[in-house]
């Protein structure tokens, strides 16, 4: 479901950007979201002063100390890939392409696929307003991430939340089935526990549970088998520049699946606000349904 950030991206902060994800709740009470939550949690602190030492380690005559007093200020993701760029072939004298030109210099990184450099810069989203089966798919990608996820064995039902889908929200008779089946499933998931937890108290040893807060962890992990695919999953998850505009390419393009589309969309968005010199290759296209896709024609750098 597009918010105005989606119609209007520059409206995104530009140091830790963030698409929220309002919370509905059906008539019964049951909660449940309609678009992926992204916020952008962490990114690049640079500091290259403490690399003075090695600058001036080298003849005085290359002038590799200058490199330190350029006067130009790039993002943290941009500046940490253009120094590791340049350490590669030592550029740090007079004659290097100083930060004014880093756009250039990227985009030659982008366009020769040196994607290497790129790995250097990481980036940590929460995600939320994501259904258990969307999240399936996005932890397939492995190289250059980091996913930490919420456990269903871990909380209660007091927690639990459904994601509904793009399909159902505009159409009635959808969203009706929807909303009917998240309160059946929330009511019987209720209605589980409390009959596991009350047979373990009536001495029956069902879940072989000693402790409280083991009998709780083992009652979640037994009711938790009636939660459906679009079961609210929310996941921190961390990656490199380079890992990132994979899953940019793959699953913001227009043959991805709708609900991974829209979280890699808004992803996207978030990431080219704090580093246009790494993302800025990206086209934007609306789709005949209304909703966004992405293409480049540097893929697989």
């Amino acid at each position: 479901m597009p918010t105005e950030y989606d119609r209007q991206p520059e409206g995104l902060p530009t140091d830790f950007p963030f698409l929220p994800s309002p919370q509905f709740q059906t008539p019964a009470g049951t909660p449940y979201l309609r678009a992926p939550g992204v916020h952008l949690i962490s990114r690049p602190e640079v500091n290259l002063g403490s690399v003075s030492e090695f600058l001036g380690g080298f003849d005085q005559a290359l002038g590799f100390e200058q490199y330190l007093d350029d006067p130009t200020i790039l993002p943290s993701g941009a500046q940490i890939c253009k120094f590791a760029g340049q350490t590669c072939y030592m550029s740090f004298g007079p004659k290097r392409t100083m930060n004014a030109d880093a756009q250039k210099y990227l985009e030659n990184i982008i366009t020769s696929g040196h994607g290497s450099v790129l790995e250097h810069a990481n980036y940590s989203f929460l995600l939320y307003g994501i259904s258990r089966s969307m999240t399936h798919e996005l932890v397939r990608h492995r190289a250059g991430f980091g996913y930490s996820q919420l456990s269903q064995r871990y909380v209660s039902g007091k927690v639990l939340r459904f994601v509904e889908r793009p399909e159902y929200a505009d159409d009635a008779e959808l969203h009706l089935m929807f909303v009917e089946r998240i309160d059946w499933v929330a009511a019987k998931y209720e209605a589980l526990a409390k009959k596991l937890i009350g047979r373990q108290k009536a001495g029956e040893t069902i879940l072989s549970a000693e402790q409280k807060t083991d009998l709780r962890k083992k009652v979640n992990q037994a009711a938790r088998s009636l939660l459906p695919n679009e079961t609210e999953a929310p996941i921190v998850v961390t990656g490199n520049a380079r890992a990132w505009r994979h899953v940019i390419e793959m699953r913001a393009s227009e043959h991805a699946e709708t609900e991974i589309r829209l979280l890699a969309w808004r992803i996207f968005l978030c990431l080219r606000a704090i580093e246009p010199l790494i993302f800025d290759d990206y086209e934007g296209l609306n789709l005949p349904d209304g909703t966004k896709a992405v293409k480049t024609e540097f893929r697989k750098v």
